[in-house]
């Protein structure tokens, strides 16, 4: 069985996949909780399918990018179980994980997710032979830039609230993807993580790396 981790900002996920079906699924909002939550929620959604760390045998985590302090907790604890347990490492590009979860399309798709301090994590992807693909790095811009950036018929999914919804709205260009399409699922993340499992794509434990997004420049507005 595979367990799937995804911290990669306010917002925290687990998942536990069996390559087959998703034996259990759990997603709320942490906050600054990180630390605490993390382990003991672990702990419990295992407990809660008869299940201990035993019977997991690889490990997704989501990698970002996202909030900094966020990525760092997820992937610590990550490392800490594969080490621990001598388990494969998988990690996934957060976008990927709402990406992926869209329908097929030949509009461009904009992807988006909370960065922090009112600032969004913005990836475009491009549909190839039925697979969204990132084109080119993922950038920190405001919500007003998300907006500004549409400049052609485009599919816009993203964690926003109902007030970035209406600004990205004006421009007749988005197609926003429903709000309930627009939220990771981290049984999405343990789909992705399983497949590269099963053609042995793993990643080095040691040299895996959270995907930090260059915040010193002024953020796109």
């Amino acid at each position: 069985m595979l367990l799937a981790v995804d911290t990669s900002n306010e917002w925290m996920g687990l998942a536990i996949y069996d390559g087959e079906r998703v034996a259990g699924e759990r997603a709320w909002k942490s906050g600054q909780h990180h630390t605490i939550e993390l382990a003991p929620a672990i702990q419990e959604l295992l407990a809660s399918y008869n299940l201990t760390m035993k019977d997991i045998t690889a490990l997704g985590v989501a990698i970002g990018p996202g909030s900094f302090t966020s990525l760092r907790v997820g992937l610590a604890l990550a490392k800490g179980i594969v080490f621990a347990r001598n388990i494969p490492l998988i990690g996934i590009p957060t976008l990927d994980i709402l990406a992926r979860a869209q329908s097929e399309s030949n509009l461009p798709l904009a992807v988006a997710i909370g960065a922090g301090r009112g600032r969004y994590a913005l990836g475009w992807y491009k549909n190839v032979e039925g697979v969204w693909q990132a084109q080119g790095p993922a950038r920190v811009v405001s919500a007003q830039a998300i907006k500004d950036k549409v400049a052609s018929p485009s599919l816009v999914c993203g964690e926003f609230t109902g007030e970035v919804r209406q600004k990205i709205e004006l421009n007749q260009n988005a197609q926003l993807t429903s709000p309930e399409d627009s939220q990771r699922k981290p049984a999405m993340l343990a789909k992705l993580a399983w497949a590269r499992f099963q053609h042995g794509d793993v990643d080095d434990a040691v040299s895996l790396a959270p995907i930090y997004l260059h915040t010193a420049a002024p953020i796109e507005s």
